[in-house]
């Protein structure tokens, strides 16, 4: 049917609505002005359409969801329809009211231009609620996680404009789908809610290793919520053991590294899941004497004895000794320091008994302290 024939056809089914209306309306009224009447008409076919969209999405909800397989598609599909219902109920009101349908189009034609550049954000946001439905990232029910953020939660709802996301913390967000598109977003029931989680234990060289492995991965296997046997799990082209289990996965300084591979049944439990791991873990190692091993440090401290002699180096090679040059301290055994005069600080016995340049915290024998005495700073 060409454009031309479809707008008759639109035409004529609302005049012959309109027409009705108005004529059951007159018969009701009576007298009543013709100006109250067509109100009154046109506020009951808003009623009418609007009970009639409500009762067409819940008829067809149920066949559409299963028609689509997809939840979010088929509540877009039944928020189109019911208002394509409400605008359609619009166009005949204002009928009910008087006005053409031409009148109504040139309007409606001129308003859509004129809003369409002030609400070109929102126009936007609906495009790329469009791609969000159409590239699948996620669906209503799935558990998601924003990767900037780290917030996870639950997909309650995916419209044309943003999505809606109940957090594990009970909070509610909203999320403009133009903002949604441009982040990462890890979807944790795409395919398999089963996650895979890891936990590294540093045992000494010393314990027996086959037992630590052994123990760790039977710790494992008695969580409630981790997948102890049956088949391998497949990610991509790779198969996983379901089981829990412990490889041995460096030889590090402290001790050997295992490392503990096991999976979760439920994304929303992962917190939960790891804890009660770590503590079975940790209990079964300290029932067996299995030791954890832990980083140690040794401090070395070479504590040698010593003179200190401070030296200021001329720094305009006139050889007055004026102090226009570098300070700095370096231990000696008696000899004179080469490479300029000799000068002393506060504290310093020139001409002691000690020696030229000591102080009496070396006729103790601790350079150090003779360097802190001295007030020297180097450079």
């Amino acid at each position: 049917m060409s454009p031309g024939g479809l707008r008759r056809v639109v035409s004529a089914l609302q005049s012959g609505v309109a027409n009705e209306t108005s004529r059951q309306v007159d018969r009701l009224t009576g007298g009543v002005p013709d100006p109250l009447v067509n109100l009154v008409g046109a506020l009951l076919v808003l009623l009418v359409g609007w009970y009639s969209s409500r009762l067409l999405v819940r008829y067809f909800g149920r066949p559409l969801a299963k028609r689509f397989g997809r939840p979010s598609i088929a509540r877009t599909v039944l928020r189109g329809v019911r208002a394509g219902v409400l605008v359609l109920t619009g166009l005949v009101a204002l009928t009910v009211l008087g006005l053409d349908f031409p009148d109504i189009l040139v309007s409606v034609t001129v308003f859509s231009a004129v809003v369409g550049v002030i609400l070109a954000p929102i126009v936007g946001s609906i495009v790329n609620g469009v791609f969000v439905i159409a590239d699948q990232p996620f669906e209503i029910g799935d558990m998601i996680e924003l990767a900037d953020t780290g917030t996870r939660g639950f997909v309650e709802d995916v419209t044309l404009r943003y999505t809606k996301m109940f957090t594990l913390d009970n909070t509610f967000i909203v999320i403009p789908n133009g903002n949604i598109r441009d982040r990462d977003v890890i979807n944790y029931s795409a395919e398999d809610e089963r996650t895979r989680l890891s936990l590294d234990v540093v045992v000494t060289y010393e314990g027996d290793l086959a037992a630590a492995r052994d123990l760790v991965e039977r710790a494992a296997s008695d969580v409630d919520g981790v997948i102890s046997g049956g088949p391998g799990i497949r990610v991509g082209a790779a198969r996983y053991p379901a089981k829990p289990t412990c490889y041995i996965d460096q030889f590090g300084d402290n001790g050997v590294r295992l490392r503990l591979r096991y999976w979760a049944e439920q994304p929303y439990k992962l917190l939960t899941v790891r804890s009660e791991v770590q503590t079975r873990v940790w209990d079964a190692l300290a029932d067996a004497d299995v030791e954890i091993a832990y980083p140690h440090q040794h401090h070395v401290f070479d504590e040698t004895s010593g003179q200190a002699r401070v030296r200021i180096d001329d720094a305009d090679g006139d050889g007055d000794g004026n102090g226009n040059g570098r300070a700095r301290s370096s231990p000696t055994d008696g000899r004179a320091v080469e490479g300029g005069p000799t000068t002393t600080a506060a504290g310093l016995d020139p001409e002691g008994e000690n020696g030229p340049g000591t102080t009496d915290a070396v006729r103790d024998g601790d350079s150090r302290d003779a360097e802190s005495e001295s007030g020297v700073d180097d450079g």
